[in-house]
């Protein structure tokens, strides 16, 4: 297979990304004493940095990769929102989708320091849209599709993503025709019947299967039983350090992973999702998509925060393996 040919197809993609935005705030500094008041470090702040989270960071990483994106979502009218739209912009991403509430923007702070995370705290309200919202953006999502090529819902439980949502989409006779990938969330797979992939890591598999993942043959048992649950055309189930393992409807395939270091895993499945989407939309076979998103995800988690990979970062990887 001529990856580098399937990754230089991937600028004619452009791809509906629907989901949870998110803006990630990081804190980043040194600790060199434990405070007097309580047995916690003390961080000495030496910077503070923003990156895109959740749907926004899929949006990122589309066009990191050389895609075009366009993101539906919901904003809250604060200086979150404000940031988070402008940086989407700045990345070419359009933002045309991205609607205004009275919730505020979904904010994770982590500090950290000496390269690891010290503490997380988030700012959200996570109660699903509904309602008028609802209806509008399935309005939106309804006049825009067809502009198109593919599908992505990123699932983070922050409300954006209900059944409701999904089972509007799939009513759309284009939709249904489209490839849909999901970015799963626990708790959320009996909303996914219909999409073409889900890409759950080992926990996420493990509770939407109701099967502890312990070895070969219980990773076995529970892909299947997610390909039955959600009634996909495949199931990608993202292991960390043992790669990936991707179901089809007759084959099974486990991928090893090529990262050579491992830093930070932040975001590492909006890389899965969006290398896999653009890779399958570009001629790629499932298991030659999975191989392409395997590649993208050793890239980012050689890096500490939210990363994106770029196609000649793609081309290095793949180079090295020969």
């Amino acid at each position: 297979m001529d990856y580098l040919r399937i990754i230089n197809k991937f600028r004619k993609i452009n791809i509906l990304v629907i989901g949870d935005l998110i803006l990630d705030h990081y804190i980043w500094g040194k600790v060199n004493r434990i405070s007097p008041e309580a047995p916690v470090p003390v961080v000495e702040v030496a910077r503070e940095s923003f990156m895109l989270g959740g749907a926004a960071n899929v949006a990122h990483n589309i066009v990191s990769l050389g895609g075009r994106a366009s993101v539906i979502g919901i904003n809250g009218k604060d200086v979150a929102g404000e940031a988070l739209v402008n940086m989407l912009e700045q990345k070419g991403v359009d933002c045309s989708g991205v609607f205004d509430s009275n919730r505020p923007t979904t904010l994770k702070t982590r500090v950290i320091a000496h390269n690891q995370q010290v503490v997380r705290f988030d700012r959200e309200d996570s109660k699903y849209i509904e309602g008028k919202i609802l209806k509008g953006l399935l309005d939106y999502i309804n006049s825009v599709i067809p502009g198109h090529d593919a599908i992505i819902i990123s699932d983070y439980k922050k409300g954006m993503v209900s059944s409701e949502l999904i089972k509007g989409i799939l009513r759309n006779p284009k939709a249904k025709k489209m490839f849909i990938a999901v970015d799963p969330k626990v708790g959320h797979f009996g909303f996914y019947r219909g999409v073409s992939l889900i890409t759950p890591n080992e926990m996420e598999a493990s509770s939407g299967s109701n099967i502890e993942i312990k070895d070969d043959k219980t990773l076995v048992s529970a892909g299947k039983i997610l390909m039955r649950k959600v009634g996909c055309r495949a199931v990608l189930v993202t292991r960390g350090k043992q790669g990936m393992s991707l179901f089809e409807k007759n084959k099974i395939t486990n991928i090893p992973t090529v990262a050579r270091k491992v830093y930070d895993v932040t975001g590492a499945g909006d890389t899965v999702i969006s290398a896999f989407t653009l890779a399958y939309v570009s001629g790629a076979s499932m298991e030659q998509a999975a191989i392409v998103a395997n590649h993208a995800a050793g890239i980012v988690v050689g890096e500490v925060g939210t990363a994106v990979a770029t196609p000649e970062q793609l081309f290095e990887s793949f180079k090295s393996e020969e």
